[in-house]
């Protein structure tokens, strides 16, 4: 089949969530599909990693994407229906190249990663797949319950009724949609009744983690981009609610945060026995030196990929109900919502040897057979011949 892929970043280097998922799709489902990708910048210096991208392409198109904070984004958002989100994706040169591309290259089907991208695909009589990450409006409505300066609360509880509204719009606009876990479909098929809506998970290059070996210390491991807000969230939850409860019972435990773009907030977690780490070259030398993973998330919605890079890696994970969305679990993961229980889970992995094996052989065991690459992109193929019509 012939595809239009869209995407509101370029899929390498691999830094987010998003970015390794467009990449291993586009690695695998290339074998099969003549794929035409067009992704958003934020930056020149990104476009020296074309070279990463164009063995699986029939062709790259690049676009600069204006900044957060360019004062059309703002205006956009003040003025006129769209929300900041969809503002800083909303480019005429995107649109225009989208609607030539369309005209000419006899397309079989086009695949949006995002809603926030939507509004710059024109009118057409191609199948349009739309792929949600996560719930977007859900995400935002958390930060802005926490978030602290109330003067802007109620501009800010605006946009995100306006991101509501616009991301159930383009669920409706789309041919069919795919969702990352079965919450979020459930959900998705909520507002929309009348769309297909499916579940195509996030994965694991299970071969890349198969070598890690953790060790059998007493260092708790967090992992996320926090430039995520959840994961921001987090971090603060567990260094300032769980780690002290950790502690109680291991004094000389170590708390690693790893993650690129720390914001201030999280780098003022440092203090005796917590360690910030920025970027790190190869992540799985974070996941060889840690004794557990504890990741516990309190909101944002979708797949985890540090719970499943941890899983891969045989780390026994701690998480939260939410933590483990859209993974078929099973009892090789422990769960846990409050700071007290989450702190009592992990306090078990580091005392009790035999469950610490016990979990991480059981949790590789399912990744390799259900969430490697190739058969989550197997899942999307299906949907796309199903779609597609070819």
């Amino acid at each position: 089949m012939k595809i239009l892929m869209l995407t509101p970043y370029l899929p390498y280097p691999l830094y987010s969530g998003g970015q390794i998922r467009s990449y291993n799709l586009l690695k695998n489902l290339s074998k099969k599909h003549q794929i035409t990708l067009f992704s958003f910048i934020r930056s020149d210096k990104e476009i020296e990693y074309l070279k990463n991208l164009r063995p699986f392409c029939r062709e790259v198109r690049v676009f600069r994407r204006r900044q957060p904070w360019d004062p059309r984004n703002l205006l956009l958002a003040l003025f006129t229906p769209y929300p900041f989100l969809v503002s800083i994706y909303l480019s005429r040169s995107f649109r225009r190249a989208i609607t030539e591309e369309l005209a000419s290259g006899n397309y079989d089907l086009i695949h949006a990663e995002t809603f926030y991208i939507m509004p710059n695909l024109p009118q057409t009589k191609i199948p349009t797949l739309l792929v949600e990450q996560t719930i977007e409006y859900l995400v935002y409505q958390q930060f802005v319950r926490d978030f602290k300066f109330w003067p802007v609360k109620p501009l800010l509880y605006f946009d995100v009724l306006k991101i509501n509204l616009w991301e159930k719009y383009f669920w409706r606009r789309a041919s069919r949609l795919a969702a990352m876990s079965d919450s979020d479909r459930q959900m998705m098929n909520q507002s929309v009744k009348d769309k297909k809506v499916d579940v195509v998970a996030n994965g694991v290059d299970s071969d890349y983690f198969s070598r890690v070996k953790p060790r059998a210390g007493k260092i708790v491991l967090f992992i996320g981009n926090f430039k995520w807000l959840p994961n921001r969230d987090a971090a603060q939850f567990l260094a300032k609610a769980i780690w002290p409860k950790i502690i109680v019972r291991f004094p000389r435990a170590r708390l690693l945060i790893v993650g690129r773009n720390p914001t201030k907030e999280i780098l003022q977690l440092v203090q005796a026995g917590i360690k910030i780490e920025g970027n790190v070259a190869d992540i799985r030398t974070a996941f060889a030196r840690a004794s557990v993973l504890l990741a516990p998330i309190r909101n944002g919605r979708g797949t985890k990929y540090k719970v499943l890079e941890a899983m891969a890696s045989g780390l026994p994970v701690v998480t939260t109900k939410l933590g483990i969305e859209g993974i078929d679990a099973k009892d090789s993961v422990l769960v846990a919502e409050s700071a007290e229980a989450l702190a009592g889970q992990a306090i078990r992995v580091l005392e009790n040897r035999q469950l610490s094996r016990r979990l991480a052989a059981k949790a590789k065991k399912i990744v390799y057979r259900q969430y490697n690459w190739g058969n989550i992109s197997n899942r999307l193929n299906l949907v796309y011949q199903q779609l597609g019509g070819a």
